[in-house]
């Protein structure tokens, strides 16, 4: 099937549809960021403060995993000694409306996805532009395993290293609200886009801008990548970086597979 004649629109009609993409999109968030006001006590208390607690669900899993292996308690951790505090005067408040604006952003994610297959699907084949459903929900799919990704075990980590490092016994650890949170949105964001790393590979490889061969050259250098980034932000225990790098690590391999197969795919095509 021939692709939609992109002659139809103009420059300026292409702007004024992602114009468009872009308000529908911030309409979606803000709605669903209105939603989590009414459940935000326990948004806060529960969900985005849990990691700072010893009970939280990765370290006691991280002490069970430890008695398993014959560690004792080695990587159990017991105790979180700082404390998170406020220092400006509208800080808890712009805190409040940022997290709830980052609740719906996650929680409209998938209708996003939605209005940006609506943009680019003119440009793709009429076979392509059917399998909407799949590409929404593969990407939603993966976004959200980030995310969980990114809460369950990357901030955990992070809090933990950050809290049990000292440069001196002088010296208590006394966070901010805002520096705390902001690393909650970066580990949690951060994740859930590095979770998309197959769709994004899957349409480079489409567009020709990187294929197999590309990615599998440059492995070595991924895989160094992401054992430095799994050694920063995990305890110095071959256990935490080991859980933390592998699922990054399967994804880049999946990545490589997924980009063989459009290039294959294409090479057939062309013949």
């Amino acid at each position: 099937m021939a692709k939609k004649n992109l002659g139809e629109m103009s420059f300026l009609d292409h702007l004024e549809e992602l114009r468009w993409l872009l308000v529908r999109s911030t309409i979606a968030i803000c709605i669903m960021a209105f939603f989590t006001y009414f459940i935000s006590d326990y948004l806060f208390d529960q969900i985005i403060l849990g990691p700072i607690r010893p009970t939280f669900f990765t370290y006691v899993w991280f002490c069970d995993l430890s008695h398993a292996l014959g560690f004792a308690d080695s990587i159990c951790i017991t105790e979180l000694n700082f404390i998170i505090q406020n220092t400006e005067m509208e800080g808890q408040v712009n805190i409040f409306v940022w997290m709830c604006l980052l609740a719906g952003f996650i929680l409209s994610f998938p209708f996003i996805l939605w209005e940006l297959w609506k943009f680019i699907s003119p440009a793709l084949y009429e076979k392509e532009r059917k399998n909407a459903k799949v590409f929404i929900f593969t990407s939603s799919l993966l976004f959200f395993l980030g995310v969980l990704f990114g809460y369950f075990v990357v901030i955990p980590m992070s809090v933990n290293f950050v809290a049990t490092f000292s440069v001196s016994d002088v010296v208590k650890n006394q966070f901010t609200l805002d520096s705390y949170m902001g690393m909650v949105k970066t580990s949690i964001l951060a994740s859930g886009l590095f979770f998309e790393l197959p769709i994004i590979i899957y349409f480079l490889t489409k567009l020709g801008l990187v294929t197999p061969d590309f990615l599998r050259k440059y492995w070595k250098y991924a895989v160094v990548i992401i054992l430095i980034v799994a050694a920063i932000v995990t305890p110095p225990d071959v256990v935490s970086q080991t859980i933390v790098a592998i699922p990054m690590l399967i994804i880049y391999e999946v990545s490589i597979l997924i980009s063989r197969i459009v290039y294959k795919n294409k090479l057939k095509e062309n013949v």
